[in-house]
């Protein structure tokens, strides 16, 4: 059955997956009209407490505001500066080699996924501590094959609207469950994907983000002759470059009413070192092999200015977590009653710096084809094509910036405020940095 003859309004609607593209996919399907929304996600732990950071362009924050995706409610941090360093012997903050302008606003991720946790109606049910192993699409609904936690349903305990969280359903076992629609938004390794378009695979691009958040106390630790005690300014976003890659260091809010230093380092690991990437994964904080933390502790203290290192370094090892970088898009985002957003549908490298505002982005168009598909059966085809378009240009933008940053680098210590502005403008060619602009 196509995906533009299915009634939304009364709908019996299944989002796979309950982070941030999950809960704004929930949202979207319960404006648009939908009897009821199911929400699964298979993690057991608080989600809120994640505190890695993310940033939104202005532009695209407007677009999102307007669309009633963001709003000032949530915690941010006004960027709009890029500095750019290299090392330079023992100057603290090395040499810097040019300024760009950076107009992005910094989230941490947990309070951004609880205010859309927090919106979605009392009768939205969440289940935690289920993994969907399997989906089928038929002509009378998709089917949901589960194992674990099923039999309980959580449609108030939410943060803001009871408990303090989400909770581990008793009950287990496997069962099936049917839906009209089926939303995945289960991030890049989707079982949804992979029975709308099974030939969709991540490729592995060769190298890493290693990332940390450092809390603004910690910071009082660094101390270097000549600079003061905060010797950068909140609306600075640091880009520390050496030949093959580079660190990105930024101000979050930590949801408390103060800050994190949160920094992002892109290289690739050691060579020789096999850590089975082909298959999408991920090294949780705790997992930091002694291989890798040596690596490290290298470009911290030999290819990063002396300050910027210093403060990755006050990261403990247990605290690090690496996200292997992987690239794929599903040429559409639609298939029979199946629907993609977020990372299950495209996984863009996050230099791009339009990781959220893109699952944000589909939640909100996504909504928009949900409410005009009685008036255009053609609404929820277009959703899916227009989508994958975007989907693939961000792809593309990130491959290129990542052989400017990380993959092909030019030599940054000859470079100046033209040479600089020249090799950015190259890498992004489409324009595009921080995301597409939101059709209406």
């Amino acid at each position: 059955m196509s995906t533009d003859h299915i009634r939304i309004t009364g709908a019996d609607v299944a989002v796979v997956g309950g982070s941030i593209a999950g809960c704004a996919t929930a949202l979207a399907a319960h404006r648009a009209g939908a009897g009821r929304v199911t929400v699964y996600e298979r993690t057991t732990g608080r989600l809120a407490d994640r505190g890695v950071g993310l940033a939104v362009h202005n532009a695209r924050y407007a677009e999102l505001a307007a669309a009633g995706y963001l709003d000032s409610a949530v915690p941010w941090v006004q960027l709009t500066t890029r500095r750019w360093y290299v090392r330079d012997g023992a100057a603290p903050l090395g040499r810097q080699i040019g300024v760009l302008p950076f107009p992005f606003r910094s989230y941490c991720w947990g309070p951004l996924w609880q205010e859309l946790r927090r919106r979605l109606p009392r009768d939205t049910v969440f289940r935690s501590g289920v993994r969907v192993d399997a989906v089928s699409d038929g002509t009378d609904g998709a089917t949901l094959h589960l194992d674990g936690g099923a039999a309980g349903e959580d449609g108030a305990g939410r943060a803001g609207h009871g408990d303090s969280g989400e909770r581990q359903h008793a009950g287990g076992g496997r069962r099936t469950e049917r839906f009209d629609l089926v939303i995945g938004a289960d991030g890049y390794r989707s079982v949804v994907r992979d029975t709308a378009f099974p030939d969709v695979r991540p490729d592995y691009a060769g190298y890493l983000a290693w990332r940390g958040a450092v809390p603004a106390d910690r910071l009082t630790a660094l101390s270097f002759p000549g600079l003061p005690a905060d010797p950068w300014a909140e609306e600075d976003c640091i880009y520390g470059v050496f030949p093959g890659g580079h660190v990105i260091i930024y101000r979050i809010p930590d949801g408390r009413g103060g800050h994190r230093a949160n920094w992002v380092l892109y290289t690739a690991p050691p060579a020789g070192l096999d850590l089975g990437l082909d298959t999408p994964t991920s090294l949780p904080p705790g997992t930091l092999t002694d291989a890798l933390h040596a690596h490290l502790t290298h470009v911290t203290d030999a290819l990063l200015p002396p300050y910027w290192g210093a403060l990755m370094r006050l990261t403990p090892r247990q605290e690090v977590f690496i996200q292997p970088m992987y690239d794929f898009t599903a040429a559409r985002y639609t298939a029979g009653r199946l629907l993609l957003a977020g990372d299950a549908a495209t996984v863009a490298r996050p230099h791009t710096g339009a990781g959220a505002v893109k699952a944000l982005q589909d939640a909100a168009a996504l909504e928009t084809a949900l409410r005009a598909a009685p008036e255009r059966p053609g609404a929820l085809t277009a959703y899916g094509i227009e989508r994958g378009a975007t989907g693939r240009t961000m792809v593309e933008l990130g491959r290129r910036l990542g052989r400017t940053l990380v993959q092909d680098t030019p030599d940054w210590r000859t470079l100046d405020q033209a040479g600089l502005e020249a090799a950015w403008a190259a890498a992004d060619g489409s324009g595009a940095f921080g995301g597409r602009e939101l059709r209406s």
